[in-house]
């Protein structure tokens, strides 16, 4: 049996993903303090339905390599709103109005900022 990925580093990984298959404004929030369902949400806005699609597929791989399976996938038949369900880590891939509409960020906007530029995430309040 493997060791599992710890949550910072799978939602390192989700994020290189997201962004390898042109993501826009993506953002990884860290909700331990916020949630006790999960420690990081990811957001990220895909251009099409078919983009975001490719996006949600470079994802769910990325998690694959790393031994992880998606717990559930939410969306991806519509194309609106796909949310990926990674236990410690949740995603949600959108259509830039959808986001808009639903403004998460703001939902959640006492969650600190994650940045990858290290070998340790960091957190940062907006």
């Amino acid at each position: 049996m493997t060791e599992p990925v710890p949550p910072f580093a799978k939602a390192r990984r989700v994020v290189e993903a997201a962004l390898s298959s042109k993501a826009q404004d993506v953002l990884a929030l860290d909700v331990r303090e916020l949630s006790s369902v999960t420690e990081t949400f990811i957001l990220a806005t895909g251009t099409s339905d078919r983009h975001l699609r490719s996006i949600v597929d470079a994802i769910c791989e990325a998690a694959v390599e790393l031994g992880e399976k998606p717990l559930g996938i939410e969306g991806y038949t519509e194309g609106r709103w796909v949310l990926i369900d990674l236990n410690d880590v949740i995603v949600h891939v959108f259509l830039p109005d959808v986001r808009e509409h639903y403004q998460l960020e703001r939902l959640w906007s006492d969650a600190p900022v994650l940045h990858f530029g290290g070998a340790e995430p960091q957190s940062a309040t907006r």
